[in-house]
């Protein structure tokens, strides 16, 4: 039954029939070796269409999304509607610019007549798996790209936020070609069904272990797949920090969609020293941003669903440690208080999984050595790490531990615009995506060569019978000899003393011009004043 808020109905969430499905991406498949989503200008058109049916269904995505994660209009303005509007016209604006043929680098001066190119050219059919946390963005930003990329696109949204998935195919129907773009909802039978069939690439966010099972299923057709899968993130706060302004910044993105964010932070590593400092700042910015407490704030969103605040819940429940920030929960209202649990294990319930909610752990270090060893022992690849200290503790740990992306000094700024790409390394996923990167995510980059007919003299080597003088006359030609010796070190003959002066010490052609500049002036100038000289003299 349709649920009706005000004016506002949202239509009850339907599976899509099972038999549709397979019809559904063979139609794509039919459409895009017509040939119709290739031309850029209906892409852009298409992508102008989805971005004014965005602005027309505002109120029912803001409607959706409180239904599903009770998330305020604010949160449901900055996060997902802004977002996936800029993403549709970064898009819209750079489209022509970025499907333009790309020069391969470093081709050899006896090659450059053959015209080598790289042409960015749909994959074919993509498909789209989103997650429930952010329906709109993390579902419409993938989208966007592939269609930007001269894709067809089928959608699957995550089924535990319902109402956006209804109000996705509302924006699906309004806004796009209908056999060049669609959808599917549904649970476990549909998600398997569509995996059944074949696509020329998969996007899935989401958990590493449904990541694991996408993975599995595409490598049986050598479908690519772009994999956002989170991870235990970790943040470093040393004695150096600000800590007024980490806990601020920390906290922030752990109330934010009430901590259901990939990217984090899922425990604190922080100095000894300064460790009660940071709890007091913590409860202190906690106040500040709640003033009549969690549960009454307008902004604080809900665990999206009972399965999630259970798995928090036994999180916080089977910890050894000590709540020293908030800790208050109602099953009801699926309400958990964003809380910090201070541990002294990697082995505890708080750490040993990625809380992905409100919650997570703070543990102390003697030495950012111990602090970096903890780092890699928990997840040696998350998708995101945080450093508030000097730019020296910073770069040390950016130097020992690896992660998908980073930010200094602040939350997971890395990712804040949709220009910046999003993507993680090892157990956290691969590829990335977002703005531009979308573009090259959903695209073959191919090479391209044509070849003058003129070209037979250089081309003469690779016919037989073989010649050893037209080889040595190629050799001639490229003058690719080792500028080292075989121990590894660099030699210098007459060649690099040429330079040098040539350069007057400079390393790269811009600094040999601003040397030269300045001695030119220097020059001028030396030369004015001998003349003013000499006419003082006469």
């Amino acid at each position: 039954m349709a649920q009706a808020s005000s004016n506002l109905v949202i239509s009850a969430f339907e599976a899509t029939p099972l038999h549709e499905i397979p019809v559904k991406v063979q139609h794509l498949r039919a459409t895009f070796r017509s040939g119709r989503t290739k031309n850029i200008q209906f892409r852009i058109a298409q992508l102008r269409k989805l971005y004014w049916s965005i602005v027309d269904n505002t109120p029912l995505i803001e409607e959706s999304l409180k239904r599903d994660l009770r998330k305020c209009q604010f949160e449901s303005i900055i996060s997902e509607i802004d977002w996936v509007k800029r993403e549709c016209l970064d898009q819209i604006n750079n489209i022509e610019k970025w499907a333009k043929d790309e020069n391969v680098v470093n081709v050899p001066f006896e090659f450059k007549p053959m015209g080598y190119r790289i042409r960015n050219e749909p994959l074919g059919v993509i498909l789209a798996i989103g997650s429930y946390n952010y329906p709109f963005q993390l579902n419409l930003t993938p989208v966007i790209g592939a269609i930007a990329a001269g894709n067809c696109v089928i959608l699957k949204a995550s089924e535990s936020s319902p109402n956006s998935a209804m109000v996705l195919a509302k924006i699906f129907d309004d806004a796009l070609d209908p056999d060049c773009y669609t959808y599917v909802n549904g649970a476990l039978p549909e998600s398997q069904a569509i995996l059944d069939q074949k696509f020329d690439k998969i996007v899935f966010t989401g958990g590493k272990g449904v990541g694991k099972i996408i993975a599995q299923k595409a490598a049986e057709t050598l479908t690519p797949v772009l994999l956002e899968l989170g991870g235990q993130n970790p943040a470093f706060v040393t004695k150096n920090a600000n800590l007024k302004l980490a806990a601020r910044r920390l906290l922030f993105q752990k109330a934010l969609n009430a901590g259901q964010v990939c990217l984090s932070h899922n425990y604190i590593l922080v100095e000894r020293s300064v460790l009660s400092p940071l709890i007091g700042e913590l409860n202190s910015q906690l106040r500040a941003f709640m003033p009549k407490g969690a549960k009454r704030s307008p902004d604080y969103s809900r665990v999206v669903n009972i399965h999630h605040f259970n798995r928090l819940k036994k999180m916080l429940d089977s910890t050894q440690g000590k709540i020293v920030l908030g800790g208050s929960m109602d099953e009801s209202d699926l309400f958990i208080e964003p809380t910090a649990v201070l541990v002294d294990s990697i082995e505890d319930s708080m750490m040993v999984q990625e809380s992905f909610g409100p919650i997570f752990s703070i543990m102390a270090y003697d030495t950012l050595d111990q602090a970096i060893d903890i780092a890699n022992e928990v997840d040696p690849t998350p998708l995101a790490l945080f450093c508030f200290g000097t730019d020296a503790e910073a770069n040390k740990v950016l130097d020992n531990v690896t992660s998908g992306g980073a930010t200094i000094n602040d939350s997971f700024l890395h990712c804040q615009i949709p220009q910046s790409p999003i993507g993680g390394v090892g157990q956290s996923g691969m590829g990335s995506y977002h703005g531009y990167y979308s573009f090259k995510a959903f695209s073959h980059q191919r090479p391209i060569a044509k070849t003058p007919s003129w070209a037979e003299a250089v081309l003469r080597v690779r016919y037989m019978p073989y010649s050893w003088p037209h080889l040595k006359r190629l050799y001639r030609l490229n003058g690719m000899k080792p500028n080292f010796d075989r121990q590894g070190n660099p030699t210098r003959g007459i060649t690099y003393l040429i330079g040098l002066v040539l350069s007057l010490g400079g390393k790269t052609a811009k600094a040999a011009l601003l040397r030269w500049a300045i001695l030119i002036m220097a020059a001028a100038i030396g030369m004015k004043n001998d003349s003013l000289n000499q006419w003082l003299l006469k």
